[in-house]
């Protein structure tokens, strides 16, 4: 996988959109920054499988980003991961007709479906 595209996934993966309960709502990138604060004070309180997936996706493109010579495996484990909570967001969005979630989600997949095409033609 290219470096634009690794970069591109990293930075649509922060534009995924929340809401829950009343009046609560927020962008990824700012509830990733909570969870970070929250993993130094209360870290039982941040260990849950849709935030520690995530989180470790965005870091193996992170990594992959950084080397020379991008890795495909890396680059499908860190899409694997990513997509668990995008892929959520985007059904949510769509079951419950919230636009708002269903459109900071869409970003992130048609980089996806680009990103997955570009190393399935690699690979031939």
């Amino acid at each position: 996988m290219k470096k634009p595209i690794i970069l591109l996934l990293l930075l649509t993966s922060l534009l995924g959109y929340l809401e829950w309960g009343g009046d609560n709502h927020g962008f990824l990138f700012e509830l990733e920054t909570v969870v970070w604060k929250k993993l130094w004070s209360n870290p039982a309180a941040t260990i849950h499988p849709f935030t520690i997936l995530p989180m470790l996706g965005q870091g193996l493109l992170l990594v992959n980003l950084f080397q020379k010579k991008p890795n495909r495996t890396l680059s499908i484990v860190g899409l694997a991961c990513l997509s668990t909570i995008m892929v959520l967001l985007f059904l949510t969005g769509a079951v419950t007709l919230s636009w708002k979630i269903t459109l900071f989600s869409l970003p992130f997949l048609v980089t996806a479906v680009v990103a997955l095409m570009q190393l399935r033609r690699n690979k031939l």
